[in-house]
């Protein structure tokens, strides 16, 4: 087992409740969850890095670009509830205030159009930061 005071500082502020629940959801993940992944993995959309299932400020986030501190939040039929819809409002409003932009978007819309859920995402990672210099390139296209 590492040290606490071996790990990055943002592994150190990570409850291990917490960190188990994230590794448990990444094991977990919903269909659309995983559809979304296979856009985002491998810096797919201009480089970027994203993480999925990431603790931030007491809350795990679905995905997480750290380098554009964007978080993109997917949302099913339980996010239609009141006590849900709370929820969602007091944590985005901790993202927020922590700096990151909060992106939602449904199930629906993945399953219907990846490709256009995949475009906005860039474009507003285009809006929040600077390209990555090198992006790698594009398996299996020429």
């Amino acid at each position: 087992m590492v040290s606490d005071t071996n790990r990055p500082a943002s592994h150190r502020l990570v409850s291990p409740r917490l960190r188990s629940n994230a590794r448990s959801l990444r094991r977990r993940m919903t269909e659309a969850e995983r559809r979304l992944w296979w856009g985002l993995r491998h810096r797919r959309i201009e480089g970027f890095r994203f993480r999925r299932q990431v603790p931030i400020e007491g809350f795990i986030a679905d995905f997480a670009c750290h380098e554009a501190r964007l978080i993109i939040e997917v949302d099913g039929a339980t996010h239609s509830t009141t006590k849900e819809m709370s929820y969602d409002r007091e944590r985005e409003s901790r993202l927020r205030m922590c700096g990151y932009d909060v992106l939602h978007i449904w199930n629906r819309e993945i399953y219907d159009d990846l490709g256009g859920v995949l475009e906005t995402i860039r474009l507003r990672l285009a809006r929040n930061s600077t390209p990555h210099p090198n992006p790698p390139p594009l398996r299996g296209r020429e």
